[in-house]
């Protein structure tokens, strides 16, 4: 076993909070004013849903305590019948499928391939009518192919919610993803692009929706005339339609989330035009050796990246068990999404659903699917440093299990 021990790149560590959010916060705290219904008006929070969609194009948008959150609430703004069965990836994250069940539906697991993305054949298969919603998951940023997806549920009358929680920024056929299909979820959880320790926001062009999903959020009485900045007759005729006909879930997000949020909009760009060019260089390097591979984007994809992804080469579970070892031990940190007994991405470990169906392609996938670490703030002498700490790992695990033979 290897016994480097190296202290590599630290990719844990969050950007810092921009500078200018500073005297806003200040102010907040000079105030007491943290609770979004506290101002009469262009409350922080307010004012990062009116910013946030305008950057990605949207009508709306209604900032909550969570990317869950906003998964739950899409749900529920759907107006979906109790137990109507809800498709998304078997590929995802556990609050995905716990999102689909707090919603009071049914998740029902659909196969992806060795690239990360649904497998179309399973979808179709199962987009039967008792499919209330789509919710497809950008899973680590990686995108399905959404002309096929979208094609299929408009054929069939069924609405797309897009769980973009590691996605902001990335782009299919010139579309940002999010607001492709009706209703578009993204994350400010510290490990994401915009961070606020946690945090979440969906969008629509939906006034019906947006509607139901800020009343159900939490806004009370008539508070919902604080989130707009602008009149709207259509928008104040859905709220009228549903005040004080809907549960009030309370997953509202703070005017002190907002104002650490809203300054790293402008950074965006940046932040994707970095992650991007960190994301290229390591799965070139990654690419070029006989051990590891990177699947290829879909051609209308342009991502945004803030990890990588990268599958193993013939690799036996105990070579792969050998890999993980050997990058940790390089000062790389990686894990095989498939061999942990609790990873949270693999769909055997969602006890909750009671037996979930076996997916031997996704099983498969997971078996050698890696995932890494790598922020756009890292720079080439990191990149290069976890480049080589992987290819060696992988060429060393392969050695030593075939010395064992």
């Amino acid at each position: 076993m290897v016994k480097l021990m190296s202290s590599g790149p630290n990719v844990y560590s969050a950007e810092p909070i921009p500078e200018s959010a500073r005297a806003e916060i200040e102010r907040l705290l000079g105030s007491g004013d943290l609770f979004r219904y506290t101002a009469t008006e262009d409350a922080p929070v307010t004012l990062l849903e009116q910013e946030f969609a305008q950057m990605l194009g949207s009508k709306y948008a209604l900032a909550v305590s969570s990317c869950s959150a906003a998964l739950f609430l899409s749900l529920k703004a759907l107006d979906l019948p109790r137990d109507a069965k809800v498709l998304i990836p078997a590929f995802t994250f556990a609050a995905v499928p716990s999102s689909v069940v707090h919603a009071d539906c049914v998740p029902v697991l659909v196969e992806c391939g060795d690239n990360y993305r649904i497998d179309m054949d399973d979808f179709e298969a199962k987009l039967t009518d008792e499919v209330g919603a789509v919710l497809i998951s950008h899973m680590r940023g990686h995108t399905s192919d959404m002309d096929a997806i979208m094609a299929l549920c408009a054929e069939r009358g069924v609405p797309v919610i897009e769980d973009a929680a590691h996605s902001l920024g990335t782009v299919w056929d010139g579309k940002n993803i999010g607001t492709i299909g009706k209703i578009g979820c993204f994350s400010f959880q510290s490990y994401k692009l915009l961070n606020a320790g946690e945090g979440g926001i969906l969008v629509t062009d939906d006034a019906d929706i947006i509607a139901r999903a800020v009343i159900m959020s939490g806004a009370y009485e008539h508070n919902w005339k604080k989130h707009a900045t602008a009149q709207s007759a259509e928008l104040d005729a859905a709220f009228d339609r549903w005040q004080n006909q809907l549960p009030l879930y309370n997953q509202r997000l703070s005017n002190l989330a907002a104002a650490v949020v809203r300054p790293q909009l402008a950074e965006v760009p940046r932040r994707v035009r970095d992650g991007r060019a960190n994301h290229d260089y390591v799965a070139a390097k990654l690419d070029a050796t006989p051990f590891l591979t990177v699947p290829d984007k879909l051609e209308k994809e342009l991502r945004a990246p803030d990890s990588l992804q990268f599958n193993l080469v013939d690799f036996t579970r105990e070579e792969a068990l050998t890999f993980q070892s050997a990058a940790k031990a390089r000062g790389v940190s990686v894990q095989v999404f498939g061999l942990s007994t609790d990873n949270a991405r693999a769909f055997w470990n969602w006890k909750f659903l009671g037996d979930t169906p076996e997916l031997p392609k996704t099983r498969e996938m997971l078996s050698k699917a890696c995932d890494t670490r790598l922020p756009a703030r890292l720079q080439k002498a990191d990149l290069d440093f976890i480049a080589r700490a992987l290819i060696e790992a992988a060429a060393s695990a392969k050695s030593m299990q075939q010395a064992a033979e």
